[in-house]
């Protein structure tokens, strides 16, 4: 988690100058770097790695610490068969395996990691579900039909005050949070929804076997299309896919602002800044100060959608895909001097 996040009031400042310096020229890939920085391609759609061939339409990710190594999970947002991934990296950061964690679900788009290291993986389908997947593969993956049956985007863990918030990919889609009994459990507990006012209410019937659960509650804030969500340093960021927006609930004053437009998907390094993937294929640093500068651009690639982003748990890596309709997939990794 990042120790620190972004001032709490003020607008965002375009156009300075990037903490990595400019951008040189295109590399492999097509991957446009600052200097010192390096790029690969570690999977593509279609193609075997270390055994496994790779799924098509990868989407949110995550990482999760593995001894001296670590495991990147993508999921696939492939109707009926979509699902999630795995890569398992040594401490050199070569492949040591390739695996699945997740099958035979719908529409697999986001998701989130959780502090007790599982993986969220969330249905865009039609009544939706949240699924808690194994990232090391010793466990089946199982439903949190608790948290909600609707088109679910993304999922972020707020440690401190034990919930999980989750977007919703509709035209007037809600902000929800996740209250389970206990903390570690997501079998059981209680689902709320923003609501205008700033208050949270709870939602009836999660189920939502009569009335989606958008509807249930008439104060009920919406947002044109929820999008990827991250927890970080007290603040849930969200971005709406219907407006690029990017948004940042203050988890300790209740307050929502809308920070800029043009942005997709969002993680945050440990250093505090965060990384955001624009409606472009480019990726942006914006720092606790508030100055957002250019970090990655991906030449070669027009039209696809930049998903995925993610660190690796030291920091020193950051993996994303790039994803062109249900059929073409990149997932790439990035190595430098990012930020302590």
């Amino acid at each position: 988690m990042s120790h620190k996040t972004l001032l709490r009031t003020g607008p965002l400042l375009q156009g300075g100058v990037s903490p990595y310096g400019p951008l040189r020229l295109p590399g492999e890939h097509g991957l446009v770097l600052p200097s010192g920085f390096h790029g690969r391609e570690v999977a593509r759609s279609g193609h075997k790695v270390a055994g496994l061939t790779w799924h098509a339409a990868p989407d949110g990710g995550a990482c999760f610490p593995d001894g001296g190594g670590w495991i990147y999970v993508s999921n696939s947002e492939l109707p009926l068969l979509g699902g999630a991934s795995a890569l398992r990296f040594r401490a050199d950061g070569s492949v040591a395996d390739a695996y699945r964690i997740l099958s035979g679900t719908d529409l697999n788009c986001a998701g989130g990691a959780t502090p007790w290291h599982t993986w969220l993986s969330c249905e865009l389908g039609h009544r939706g579900r949240v699924f808690e997947c194994d990232p090391y593969g010793a466990r089946a993956a199982r439903p949190r039909l608790a948290m909600g049956r609707f088109k679910h985007e993304a999922a972020a863990c707020d440690p401190e005050r034990r919930v999980v918030y989750m977007t919703e990919d509709e035209p007037d889609g809600c902000f929800y949070r996740f209250r389970p009994g206990d903390w570690g459990d997501l079998t059981e507990g209680t689902l709320e929804v923003l609501c205008a006012s700033g208050r949270w209410r709870v939602v009836p019937s999660p189920a939502a076997l009569r009335q989606e659960a958008r509807h249930q509650v008439e104060d009920a804030r919406h947002f044109d299309g929820g999008d990827g969500c991250h927890y970080a340093g007290g603040v849930c960021y969200f971005t709406t896919k219907g407006d690029a927006g990017l948004w940042a609930y203050d988890v300790q004053t209740s307050t929502l602002d809308r920070l800029c437009s043009g942005v997709r998907a969002i993680t945050a390094a440990p250093s505090g800044d965060l990384y955001v993937a624009r409606e472009t294929t480019q990726i942006d640093v914006i720092a606790p100060d508030r100055e957002v500068t250019p970090f990655l651009r991906l030449e070669g690639h027009d039209g696809a959608e930049l998903t995925g982003l993610a660190f690796s748990p030291d920091g020193d890596r950051l993996y994303f895909s790039a994803r062109r309709g249900r059929a073409e997939g990149h997932t790439f990794e990035v190595t430098g001097p990012f930020r302590a």
